[in-house]
């Protein structure tokens, strides 16, 4: 069985990085995207080593990308019991549609 996803959005916040305990940038980041006709969906994505300092980098609130990569579940249970499930993206690779040419000099071609 396979699990590949890809998804086009804007996000919704500038992204968090911070680091492994091996010292590897980990960015993650929550992007809105059309879950139908009036509504709004809203999923986690996560970026690990290269594509984390991508992420760092080029993307900021507002910025049009397209993430390629794999859906990972998450469960927990909280305190009173309760169980919750939910998704994220675990990013393999990203176009940038739109963004506002943050982190770029002249020479970068952004898409």
């Amino acid at each position: 069985m396979s699990n590949h996803i890809f998804l086009t959005g804007n996000l919704g916040g500038d992204p968090e990085v911070f680091f492994s305990g091996d010292g590897d940038p980990v960015a993650t980041f929550n992007l809105a995207f059309k879950a139908g006709k009036d509504k709004t969906g809203w999923i986690k994505c996560t970026a690990f080593q290269k594509q984390a300092e991508t992420v760092e980098k080029y993307l900021h609130k507002g910025a049009r990308i397209v993430v390629f990569g794999r859906l990972d579940p998450q469960e927990w249970t909280s305190d009173d019991g309760t169980k919750h499930r939910s998704f994220q993206i675990i990013i393999n690779s990203m176009e940038f549609i739109k963004t506002d040419g943050r982190g770029f000099d002249k020479n970068d071609t952004p898409y």
